[in-house]
This record gives C-alpha cells, structure tokens and sequence, in this order.
C-alpha cells in the first residue's frame, strides 16, 4: 500500500478514457485532496472520474490478476521474461515477484479511492433530493469496486489489512479471511440498494451498455461472492441458497425485461471486435480509448516461435483444451492454426520434438487476449497474418461479468445446496446449447452432479480469461479446494495423446511437496518491510 492516491484528477468525467501516472505518487502520510473538496457537485463527477481510472488501470494488464496462473487453464512460457507467471504456474511465488507487488498496489489504490469517497460524499447530503440521490449512488459505486477489491485480494492473500479510512498506517494489523469477506458482503449490498436498475445516459451508458456498475452488476457480483462464502476455507454451505436466491433476481430481472442482459446468440462474438462496445451478454466490463495515453495493454498472447515474435504470457494447459467439449465455443476459444515460418501449423505441431531442436513453446493459446488493429481502428484478429497486427495499447473490452456466468452460478449453487430444479437445468442449457452442447435433461442427475456439470460449464464459459474477471478459473477451484489435486497431476506430468499418435506434456515442470500455504501468495517484500504484520 506504498503507493496511494495524492490529489483527485481535475478533469472531464470521460470514463472510457483511461490514463493512470498523474495519479502516482508517494504520501508518507496517506493524505488525499483537501477536505473541502466535497464541496459542489461537479466534485462527485471528479471523484467518480478517478474512481473509474483506478478500475480501469487494475482490470487493465495481466499482472494485475496474475494469481489466476495457478489455475488448470492458464500455462506460460517455460523461460524468457514469465518467470513471476511460472512462479504461480508451479504454485510457489517469490516475495520478491514485480507482478505480485503490482496486483496488491492496484488493487490497494482502488481500495483507497473508493474509501475517499464513501467517508467524505455525504457532506453535500442536504435539502437538495437530486444532489441526494446523486451522492448515493456515487457511495454506491465507490462501495461496489471496494468490496470487488476486498474479495480478490483475500482470495489472493488470505489474511489482509482491512482498510476503511483515508488514513495509512504502516501497522495495519490484518484482518480474518472472514471479516475481509463479510466487509466485502456489507460494501456489495450498499451498492445493491443504492445503484439503479440501468444507467440511461452518458457517460454510464454507451450503446445501452452500461459502462457504470449498476444492479444487476452488483447483484451478480454478490451471488459470485456468496457461492465462494460456502466454500473452501469456510465451508459456510448454507449461502449456497443465498448465491442461487441473489442470482435468480439476476435472471429474472433479464427474462422480464427488467434488465437489458441476454445472451449473444454465437459464442465467438463474446470477444470479438465486432461486439466489443454493444455486448447484450455484459453486466460489467471496462471499455478503453486508444487515443489515450495508457487506455489498455492488449497483449496478443500468441506463442513466441510464431512469426512476426509475441507476447507469451499465457497459453492454455494441454489437459484443459483435451478436456473441453467441441464445437463451436472451443472453436471459438483456442487459436485453430499456428503460424509457423510462413505455414499454419496445428499447435502441437514439432518434427524435433523432444530433442534439443524442438520448440521452446508447445500449447494451445487463447483467441480471446488477441487483438488486432490497422491504425487507430480495430480490426477482427486473423490468425493467418504475422503478429505485427498485434497492439500493446487497444480499445477491447474488458469483461468483468458475464450473463452466461450468473447462469452457471445459479445451476451451481442450486445443486450444491441440495436442490434440483427444472429452471437450473432451464438455465444451464441455454449455456450448452450455444456451446454446441446436448441439454441436460431436467432431473437427470443428481443434485451434486448438476453442480458439477455447472462448475465445468462455467469454467470452459470464462476459459483462460483473466482480464478483470469476477470468476476466473482459479477462483473456482480455489472455492472447491481444487487447487491441490491440480498441482500433484502437473508434478505427474504425463504426455497426452493430441492428436492420433501425438503426444505433448506441459513444458514448465512442477516438483516440491504440497501445504496449504500454497493456496495463498507471499506479501510483497516491499510492504512488508514497511509493515511487521505482513510475515508469513
């Protein structure tokens, strides 16, 4: 938490536009703007602007969620400059990690962001009900990405300062993972009670797309949050009835017309460029400005042999893409070709494979972080052109929560508490249907298994998506205490069969003993210098 916010950007409230520098810069003291600054309502506009810059910026880059690399779906590079993503891939992370420092700082910054704003808005509560209503939902937004925060630092970390004030102290004692999560629930329901039903105008809305955090948002977050309550390490079963109560009010809101979410009638448009900004499926997502200094890192995750160089920070793990169902949302998913010297080849494709000569990278890798672009325009990604289309800086989307993901929840949470509804497997379908998939027929299994078949719908749903996610693959087995059988079958590491007669296996070996102190990541050596409490 070294690094907090010093002063409140005076600038137009151009939410899409993102640029995170100005607001850098250390205060011993943990000081922010002036305690006048409350004093008008053009400053819940100025607040509200650095709030959503501060979001942007942690949905923004990879390293900011890089705890998701300890999860079945993502790999990396086995050298190179990936050793703080191999170090989640293996499951034991160095203090001293660049990216670890990153995620906490920004997810830190926000923190303090949103607590400025919810200890110091209500001084212009007075006799005015518009400017009333204004600081309520303003709180409520600012409540809404705190409590996010909260939830993916204690899934990271565990045991964390619970941070409320403006004040910084460097003796901040840390908080349970339950107290951390119970502030999480609390800060989750003001912004349930306080958002609208749907923003209208600009600039929350775009395309009647809602850019601000709304209801239904807030709604679904809480579902999410309560179904990781009822699992590992609480085991608190009784909210799995609670996340199926609070997603159901999402999916009712949709099917009544309430709110305007539904799902896209083809998987592939979920990331594509063509729906990037008019995304029915989206309740929340963050949305980037090219022109703007730093408005987004669109790495193109493709494999470093390909031509024209890459990224290579992710690639999917070889068993996840064997295990996924085909059709067209795998299709969708993994690259189809690679584009070796020239040539499309299959990704496991390699004459020298296991000699010195063979290639570095070997796996499948995700469409889904792919952009491309032809000057200030986005453009769709073609596997079949060099990585040079590929942009540091882009305008994609960023999608935080999904319709189809509330869906699975649901059906999840539905099972895991016993029950075994027709509308569970109602809703379920819809997902598998546009996957490709043959329903499920209403009754036909039991109740752990429908949660199961949920909980491998979800996972294929947000494969290898880590960009701001809610629900990331890591976090559900993080709740179902998964992470450990994972890590035993990559120290295994055997060879699968990819293709008749082909054989792979993951490049970046896994060895040591497991602890359940591998579940959570080191403090950053650079705050813990700073505060005694953070030691391990």
């Amino acid at each position: 938490m070294k690094t907090m916010y010093k002063c409140i950007l005076i600038a137009v409230l151009v939410w899409p536009a993102f640029s995170c520098s100005e607001f850098l810069e250390e205060d011993p003291k943990g000081q922010l703007a002036q305690p006048t600054f409350f004093g008008n309502e053009n400053d819940l506009d100025l607040a509200l602007n650095a709030l959503y810059r501060r979001a942007a910026y942690r949905n923004s880059r990879n390293e900011y969620m890089v705890h998701m690399w300890a999860g079945d779906d993502l790999s990396t590079h086995p050298a190179s400059n990936k050793q703080d993503f191999r170090e989640f891939d293996r499951c034991t992370v160095s203090e001293n990690s660049s990216r670890l420092n990153n995620e906490w700082t920004a997810h830190y910054q926000l923190i303090k962001a949103a607590n400025y704003i919810i200890n110091n808005a209500g001084r212009l509560i007075g006799n005015d009900e518009r400017i009333n209503a204004k600081v309520r939902t303003t709180i409520a937004q600012a409540a809404f990405w705190r409590g996010l925060s909260y939830f993916y630092i204690t899934r990271c970390w565990g045991k964390v300062p619970l941070v409320l004030t403006d004040e910084m102290s460097y003796e901040e004692p840390l908080a349970t993972e339950e107290e951390v999560f119970e502030q999480a629930i609390k800060d989750l329901k003001l912004a349930e009670a306080d958002l609208p039903v749907q923003w209208t105008g600009a600039p929350q809305a775009i395309n009647g797309m809602n850019i601000a955090v709304s209801e239904g948002a807030a709604k679904a977050t809480l579902a999410y949050v309560y179904l990781s309550y009822a699992g590992w390490p609480f085991n608190k079963s009784e909210y799995y009835a609670q996340a199926a109560a609070k997603a159901k009010e999402v999916i009712d809101g949709a099917d009544q017309g309430k709110y305007y979410y539904q799902l896209l009638d083809e998987y592939w448009k979920v990331y594509s460029w063509e729906y990037n900004n008019k995304n029915t499926e989206v309740l929340l997502a963050s949305y980037y400005n090219y022109t703007t200094e730093s408005a987004m890192s669109s790495y193109c995750d493709i494999i470093e042999d390909m031509d024209g160089g890459g990224w290579n920070d992710s690639g999917a793990e070889i068993r996840f893409w064997k295990d996924f169902p085909e059709g067209p949302r795998k299709d969708a998913t993994f690259a189809p070709k690679t584009l070796l010297k020239g040539e499309l080849r299959d990704w496991w494709w390699d004459p020298n494979y296991g000699t010195s000569e063979g290639r570095v990278v070997c796996n499948p890798w995700y469409l889904a972080a792919c952009e491309a672009r032809s000057g200030n325009q986005s453009v769709e990604f073609d596997i079949a052109k060099p990585v040079s289309q590929g942009n540091y800086v882009g305008e994609k989307s960023h999608k935080v929560v999904r319709l189809s993901e509330v869906y699975c929840w649901y059906a999840e949470a539905v099972g895991r508490s016993g029950g075994n509804d027709p509308f569970a497997y109602e809703v379920l379908n819809r997902v598998r249907t546009r996957a490709g998939l043959e329903p499920i027929p209403p009754g036909s299994l039991t109740p752990e298994g429908l949660a199961e078949a949920a909980y491998d719908e979800h996972g294929w749903e947000i494969a290898g998506y880590y960009w701001g996610s809610l629900a990331p693959r890591h976090h559900d087995m993080f709740r179902m205490n998964r992470v450990k059988e994972h890590f035993e079958f990559r120290k295994l590491n055997p060879e699968i069969e990819v293709a008749p007669g082909v054989f792979r296996k993951e490049k970046v070996e896994v060895t040591g003993a497991w602890d359940d102190s591998k579940m959570y990541a080191p403090y950053p050596a650079s705050d813990a210098m700073l505060n005694p409490n953070l030691k391990r």
